[in-house]
């Protein structure tokens, strides 16, 4: 276990304070443990970043399956944390209070190896497409495949209304796209981080669409 360089992390005590004011009993049991692992992991590591980031050439070229649990896991800086777990908490609040934390649980766990695999998938497609092997080196690390999964998957429980993105309302239908655009013009490099190759975009737009199978909402049929 490597330990981060101390120093004042503004992200990280923005996260906190903002789960503090939310309330450590209102957050229900998975979704404070996501949280937590995460935390801890960012101040924490396992392994150096170099070494936890999702590749085709890591992973599957060299057989560093680890990478798939490892990598979402992991974060580039404070910030990169700050966005994806606060994100990750209102997300967590509203899907795990009408899932029930046993499904919640498995749709974390789920999600968390799916949108590896498919990131995985689409960048060897890329490279093989565009005869590009630099997308093969693409390594990318956090939450985000999961965060947009999640966000999907309430807008097919709770459809229409309105989601709140920086102070302006905003269709549920759009909100994971403002929400990424967002995120990405705030903070251009950890919200979309790649270790190598600005590819990250391709991944965020292609995991909602491996989320639909997952017939979890009570009383709604999803990708029908």
């Amino acid at each position: 276990m490597h330990r981060r360089s101390r120093g004042v992390s503004i992200g990280l005590l923005l996260l906190l304070s903002q789960i503090f004011q939310v309330g450590i009993n209102n957050v229900p049991p998975v979704t404070l443990a996501t949280l937590a692992l995460n935390i801890w992991l960012f101040l924490n590591p396992l392994k150096p970043l170099l070494s936890s980031c999702l590749s085709v050439e890591k992973c599957y070229q060299q057989k560093d399956w680890q990478r798939l649990l490892l990598s979402p896991l992991h974060h580039a800086d404070d910030w990169h944390l700050y966005f994806n777990m606060a994100s990750m908490l209102w997300k967590g609040i509203h899907l795990e209070r009408r899932l029930g934390s046993r499904w919640f649980a498995y749709v974390i766990v789920t999600f968390s190896l799916l949108t590896g695999v498919v990131y995985l998938f689409l960048e060897f497609a890329l490279a093989e497409f565009l005869n590009e092997p630099d997308f093969k080196r693409n390594c990318a690390v956090g939450f985000s495949g999961v965060l947009f999964a999640l966000k999907v998957l309430n807008n097919h429980c709770c459809p229409g209304g309105f989601v709140n993105v920086l102070g302006f309302p905003v269709s549920n239908r759009f909100a994971c796209w403002v929400e990424l655009l967002a995120i990405h013009f705030i903070s251009p490099g950890p919200s979309l981080m790649l270790i190598s190759h600005p590819g990250r975009p391709v991944q965020l737009t292609a995991v909602p669409h491996w989320s639909l199978p997952f017939p979890m909402c009570p009383g709604t049929a999803l990708g029908g």
